[in-house]
């Protein structure tokens, strides 16, 4: 009798273990002030700003100057862009801001991989890695903005 208890809860057991997983329950979110253009303009632009301002050079009159970060707190201002960038990509799919057709949500994870990738080359301080992510980065942005960009009118 014990075999067969055992082996009916051994079998139970399985099949608990075999059922799918229940569905989470969706959450609450909820978006900011602003739509997609906002998220652009304030969070997305200016930290992808710092990251292509701080990467190469530029050639001068006065000979060629490099861009990437000298100082201790200069590098940790492309970490905290890079940051930025990674977790905008998960900020423009939230359910109701993403759009439900199209490549929106390979976008926005290119930006999330992108945005890790930045990162690493800034903690590394390697400018050569930085001025490569950075060039992805740009890629993602504009691979994006060829299918959903918009013209808006220019904030102040």
């Amino acid at each position: 009798m014990r075999l067969v208890t055992a082996a009916v809860l051994f079998a139970a057991g399985l099949l608990t273990a075999c059922a799918p997983a229940p569905e989470p329950a969706a959450l609450p979110f909820k978006t900011g002030p602003g739509d997609i253009e906002y998220l652009m303009h304030y969070v997305l632009e200016p930290a992808a700003e710092t990251i292509w301002d701080s990467a190469g050079s530029v050639i001068t009159e006065d000979g060629e100057e490099t861009l990437h970060p000298t100082t201790e707190e200069g590098w940790i201002a492309v970490e905290h862009a890079a940051a930025v960038i990674s977790e905008s990509g998960n900020l423009l799919m939230i359910p109701g801001r993403a759009p439900t057709a199209g490549d929106w949500i390979e976008y926005s994870q290119g930006l999330v991989d992108t945005g890790k990738t930045v990162l690493a080359a800034a903690q590394a301080r390697d400018h050569e890695a930085l001025f490569e992510t950075g060039g992805h980065l740009y890629n993602v942005c504009v691979a994006c903005h060829q299918v959903y960009w918009r013209e808006a009118p220019q904030r102040p």
